[in-house]
């Protein structure tokens, strides 16, 4: 064992450690879903925890962020520190620091271990297929220039973490919730005693109380396990052929001053090295090096035991490349792809026009041209929602809005204090706000806020279903729930004739929308099942002044009527 061989295995456990460390991060920022709890009831809650800190030095993020809007968004400049230690030492950020990396790296080490000698080497070996991630990096580019931010559906980071946290999360949850309820009525005995602690602690303190559930999550859990299983296939199929994060990475790799350095007179064509190569770069003498290519895992030096390849600065590149393989004309053809795909997405679902009245975005959320060019389908602001009120769109859209977050009051509605998902939004789609500035609830001690409050939306009945208009039932579910002051929600007292020919006094429910803000509790709370008899569009919001059903200075409901 030479003086080589004993570094790099160092330097490979280190990476391993690197890479655990930072997946341990990850989750670990992703669980930060909860409230920290503050001494006053009247504080601004807050996350202690900077839970998108993955996205803010993701280059992808910063550089999209930077074609769509022509700014660096301040949270971005992390990402220098990644596209700075690229530019120097390639990409180390594939191979020591990507959590989804680091997934595919175990699964693939996993089946590796199952497989034959000959095949992993011809698996691990170039193949033309890696071209296809430069591809989908000059697509979704191109669509960059033209401001649609659609490299979210397929950056790692926002990748794994809509995935885990729509997904992933959600099912875990569910599940220990359904165990720690069985624990409470099993009759085990001894184990009680253990049983039960021990749930509750995976239940109330490893996550989320509450069950959550979120839309539109199956094609989401579809292509995240699709990606999973192709390392059953291939060793880091995602990373090699189809992250476009990786092949940006790779392009600023070719400029790396640290490559690796081949000596054919000291190989014994052990093929150790193309054995356990985790990029698919030919690290074999004889071969020739995709620099583009290697991810820095280091396992093709750890286990050279003659000293055949070694990673140097300013290494000799006789037996290496620094292309990344494809050819200018796909690149352009690529590029030209996505730049005119936006257009004629646009031309069925316009942004400045959006065609379902049921989008009603988060609060703070920029003009819907704005938030297309800025959201990445993250998912963070779903995954903070305390009331599980965000969810992933569909179609309601267009295709260009494809899993961005919009209100679904039915299942969850607006908190009139919280303002996480502003604090969480790595890219600015949502802009950050305080409680005072989103205003829907006045400060203690006062009767009235500041500020206009920031409206995402206004409530319409259907009196069709509403209980006192339809039935003659007495209701004042809507206007218990609603939270502005003076409420928006208010009551016109009519006298009506049963069929008996008894006489009632009924309450009517009206809606004032100046005082409306579309936080959509009246929807969650009306007890009529099936569809609300109150629903929430977004006609009426902050953010877009041509959206609007009142004129500046428009009379309200009559005075003896407040």
């Amino acid at each position: 064992m030479g003086l080589s061989e004993n570094r790099y295995r160092h330097l490979r456990n280190a990476r391993r450690v690197s890479q655990g460390f930072f997946l341990a991060l990850f989750l670990f920022l992703l669980l930060r879903t909860s409230i920290d709890a503050l001494d006053t009831p009247d504080a601004l809650p807050r996350i202690s925890a900077p839970v998108d800190f993955f996205l803010e030095i993701d280059p992808l993020v910063a550089v999209t962020t930077v074609l769509t809007t022509h700014t660096l968004y301040r949270d971005l400049l992390l990402a220098l520190f990644v596209i700075v230690g690229t530019l120097f030492l390639g990409r180390f950020f594939c191979g020591w620091v990507c959590p989804m990396g680091t997934i595919n790296h175990m699964l693939a080490a996993f089946k590796s271990k199952r497989m034959k000698g000959r095949r992993r080497m011809e698996l691990n070996a170039w193949r033309p297929y890696q071209r296809w991630k430069y591809g989908i990096l000059a697509l979704m580019l191109g669509a960059a220039l033209y401001g649609s931010a659609q490299i979210g559906l397929l950056d790692p980071i926002a990748l794994l973490t809509r995935s885990m946290a729509l997904v992933l999360l959600p099912g875990y949850n569910t599940l220990t919730h359904d165990v720690y309820s069985w624990s409470l009525h099993a009759q085990l005995g001894p184990l009680d005693v253990l049983l039960t602690p021990v749930s509750w602690l995976t239940h109330n303190v490893l996550i989320r109380a509450e069950r959550v559930v979120f839309d539109q999550t199956f094609l989401i859990l579809l292509i995240f396990a699709g990606i999973l299983i192709a390392n059953r296939f291939i060793t880091r199929f995602w990373c090699r052929g189809l992250c476009p994060l990786g092949a940006l990475l790779g392009v600023m790799s070719k400029t790396s001053v640290l490559g690796l350095e081949k000596r054919a007179a000291l190989c014994t064509d052990c093929n150790r090295c193309a054995l356990h190569c985790q990029g698919g770069d030919n690290p074999k003498p004889g071969d020739t090096w995709h620099q583009a290519e290697c991810h820095l895992c280091l396992n093709c030096v750890a286990s050279c035991k003659e000293a055949g390849i070694d990673f140097r600065f300013f290494p000799q590149r006789e037996q290496s490349t620094r292309e990344v393989s494809l050819s200018r004309r796909a690149v352009l053809a690529s590029a030209g792809a996505g730049l005119l795909a936006i257009p004629v997405l646009r031309a069925a679902a316009d942004p400045e026009r959006p065609g379902d009245p049921t989008l009603v975005r988060p609060p703070a959320s920029l003009p819907e041209k704005e938030f297309l060019s800025r959201c990445i389908r993250c998912g963070e602001c779903m995954n903070v929602c305390p009331n599980n009120a965000l969810h992933p769109t569909l179609m309601q859209a267009g295709v260009e809005g494809v899993w961005t977050p919009m209100l679904m009051p039915r299942i969850g509605y607006c908190e009139p204090t919280c303002v996480l998902c502003s604090q969480v939004c790595p890219t600015g789609a949502i802009d950050e706000i305080t409680e005072a500035e989103k205003a829907w609830v006045p400060p203690a001690g006062k009767e009235k806020t500041e500020h206009p409050p920031l409206r995402i939306g206004t409530a319409f009945y259907d009196t069709g279903r509403c209980l006192p208009y339809a039935m003659a039932k007495e209701c004042i579910v809507c206007e218990e729930w609603c939270p502005t002051t003076p409420k928006s929600i208010w009551f016109e007292e009519t006298e009506i004739q049963t069929r008996d020919g008894d006489y009632l006094y009924l309450k009517l429910p009206h809606v004032d929308p100046a005082l409306c803000v579309g936080c959509g509790a009246c929807t969650y709370a009306c007890p009529v099942k099936g569809a609300p008899a109150i629903y929430i569009t977004a006609v009426g919001e902050t953010r877009n002044p041509r959206n609007r059903i009142l004129l500046e200075g428009a009379t309200r409901r009559p005075a003896e009527l407040r």
